[in-house]
This record gives structure tokens, sequence and C-alpha cells, in this order.
């Protein structure tokens, strides 16, 4: 799995106390759902790094 498709360290991956797991916060179309469950994104065109201090660096 490469980096553009690891879930775990994306921004859009939330943690969903209603169902309490996580889940893809990108409104993906039917295909798109399909691969996200079956885990076969091997690029994900909606993956943003889940950087925490970004904020914190453009106020600086």
């Amino acid at each position: 799995m490469g980096n553009l498709s690891n879930c775990d360290c994306c921004s859009n991956y939330i943690f969903d106390e209603d169902y309490e797991c996580y889940t893809c916060m990108v409104n993906l179309d039917e295909d798109e759902m399909e691969k996200f469950i079956t885990n076969a994104f091997r690029e994900c065109p909606y993956y943003q790094p889940d950087d925490e201090y970004k904020i914190v660096r453009r106020q600086m």
C-alpha cells in the first residue's frame, strides 16, 4: 500500500462518534466507495496528509 492510499494518516479519515468507527469524510461516488470499502484505492485523489502543525507554521 503506497503513501497516497494510507487512510490512517489522511486528514479526511475522521472518527465518527455516532458509528464509533473511522470513516472517510469525502463524498465518494459509487465506484470510489467500492474501492474504499475493499481497500483497493492505490492512489487516492483526495488524500490530504494529517499535519496538525500546518496551521501553526502558517501563523509564524
